[in-house]
């Protein structure tokens, strides 16, 4: 009974911290494409609706090349460099100052790509017509500056247009300090007739990115929130089946790992939004209510962009002051969000006082530790007397091997003596995992701890740990393949398993018993490719788990005879 508890006890929690996704996430996407399903009906019957152009571009130059070969309006901002292709006035170069590609620093992190580019991914802005009977802007339509020509926080941009039937179309950009773009489209009617033009958005990604980690524990792809209603649709789901929503209010986008793009439209006009894979993935929204240009007037359309690094105290910033519905869940908090958030901002806190992400590492492991002491407590009094009783249940098995009524009743009435709830060693761990997990979240998913360095070899907690026992941990001068990159970290956060493993009751069936011993070897496996700050907290957990349970072991005795 004690082995089983203490058996599944791990299960569950190795179950929750590994296999999460497949046991809860994943249920949710038959609801999405069945309510998908039914709106896609309702909009197709509609065969008077305008629709978004959407011409296969051709990929075929080097990111460079494309730049340099076309006319553009530069952008710079604190955070932000890049430009904006006058033709089509497409924003399709940005990298993010702040963020570099390596840790030694060097490039930005590029995130907008030119169109015909492999990596293309990039932002347009428009109207369109019910039947195309207005000529409008394209993607080949050239723009012209009209005025400044540099995007900054302090300086906005007007582009201008005119389809030389009378009317002009006017996109006003501006540009905040961090990532928020404002853009404002005005058309002005100078033709014989009134007009009427549906304002769209669309942002394009060629391909699905090539350093995506599509795992479990946090979602990369199409996001948005819908009435309230947070939607999150992978790459693979978007190339079987296109996803039709209606809205009114909330806003859609694409997110990285660190990174995202999102349109906000308008507030108070209803839109209906498609994420579709057609010569790329596409997310974009367009206003279902026309907006009617008499002649001699202009009509104006607003929207928010933003191009943003997920740097947690800006999303926040934003979601509050531009006052934007749950927009802070663009950073995936997951399911224990509630857990999540604030134990970021309790790390973020320890970093800034510590001056070493690492450390806070460590002190936020000592501080939830000291939390869970009572529940660890009495969890590892528990098994100390699980372990304490073990030579007499092995003598009552082998006593009573053959009358198993009988050697339950012994069982029970040793429990009883010594004051054994077998069970009640699981209700403490179990309690503990969702918090345990929501530590494992927080850590995987915080851009915060991207390219921070710990003491010795570790110069980046958001990475694996660079060394491997295959080559004597740099000893021999070879670069062993990634799947025998097991470093220093990962071996110690293995011993230290093993080391607890000893400090609690021995199963005594066999095959349990050689399950137990293989455990720590198999998660040293597993977990080695691991960002090198989750493993410094399991380890760091770990030692002090191993503390607080040999300190109780040792105090802990029963009398069995």
């Amino acid at each position: 009974m004690d082995n089983r508890n203490v058996f599944v006890a791990i299960a569950l929690s190795m179950s929750v911290l590994l296999f999460w996704g497949a046991f809860f996430e994943t249920p949710r996407k038959p609801i999405d494409q069945q309510n998908n399903q039914n709106v896609e009906k309702k909009t197709e019957q509609n065969s008077i609706a305008p629709t978004i152009s959407q011409p296969q571009i051709v990929k075929k130059l080097t990111r460079e090349e494309s730049i340099s070969n076309s006319q553009r309006v530069k952008i710079e901002n604190d955070s932000i460099l890049g430009s904006i292709n006058l033709r089509g006035a497409l924003i399709d170069d940005i990298s993010f100052k702040k963020h570099k590609q390596k840790v030694e620093g060097g490039k930005n992190i590029v995130f907008l790509n030119p169109s015909n580019t492999e990596n293309g991914f990039y932002i347009e802005t428009g109207w369109t017509s019910i039947g195309n009977k207005i000529k409008v802007p394209t993607k080949d339509s050239v723009w012209k500056v009209k005025g400044n020509n540099i995007l900054s926080n302090s300086s906005p941009v007007i582009l201008q247009w005119n389809n030389k039937e009378g009317v002009t179309f006017e996109k006003r950009i501006e540009l905040d300090d961090k990532y928020l773009f404002k853009i404002s489209q005005q058309v002005k009617n100078n033709s014989n007739s009134s007009i009427d033009l549906f304002p769209y958005a669309q942002m394009t990604r060629n391909k699905i990115p090539d350093d995506i980690q599509n795992f479990y524990i946090q979602h990369e792809g199409f996001i948005g929130v819908f009435d309230d209603e947070l939607k999150e649709d992978d790459y693979d789901d978007i190339q079987e089946k296109k996803i039709v929503r209606e809205s009114n209010e909330g806003w859609l986008g694409i997110t990285d790992k660190y990174w995202m793009t999102a349109f906000v439209p308008e507030t108070g006009k209803n839109f209906k939004s498609t994420f579709l894979y057609e010569d790329g993935f596409k997310a974009n929204y367009i206003i279902n209510k026309p907006t009617t240009i008499n002649k001699s007037s202009s009509g104006i359309n607003e929207l928010r962009l933003f191009v943003a690094a997920k740097e947690v105290e800006t999303i926040d910033g934003y979601a509050e002051n531009q006052n934007i519905n749950k927009f802070d869940l663009v950073i995936d908090w997951g399911w224990f969000y509630f857990f999540t958030k604030p134990l970021f901002f309790v790390i973020d806190y320890l970093f800034k006082i510590s001056g070493n992400f690492g450390t806070a590492i460590v002190l936020l492991t000592i501080a939830i530790r000291l939390i869970f002491f009572p529940l660890a407590n009495f969890s590892f009094r528990s098994m100390a007397k699980m372990k304490a009783v073990q030579p007499e249940m092995v003598r009552l098995k082998e006593l009573y091997k053959d009358d198993k009524v009988k050697l339950q009743q012994e069982m029970m009435a040793l429990y009883r003596k010594e004051k054994i709830n077998p069970a009640s060693g699981c209700l403490p761990v179990l309690i503990q995992i969702p918090f345990f997990f929501a530590i494992y979240k927080m850590l995987f998913i915080s851009l915060e701890m991207r390219h921070q360095p710990f003491f010795g070899w570790i110069k980046d907690l958001s990475a694996q740990d660079p060394t491997s026992l295959f080559n004597l941990f740099g000893l021999i001068p070879w670069d062993p393949p990634g799947f025998m990159i097991i470093g220093i970290w990962p071996i110690l956060m293995g011993a230290s398993m093993w080391v607890q493993q000893k400090l609690n009751p021995a199963p005594a069936d066999p095959i349990q018993a050689k399950i137990f011993a293989f455990f720590p070897l198999f998660l040293t496996i597993i977990l080695a490719s691991f960002p090198s700050g989750l493993v410094v907290y399991w380890t760091i957990n770990n030692i002090l788990t191993i503390a607080q349970q040999y300190v109780i072991v040792k105090k802990t005795t029963v009398k069995t005879n």
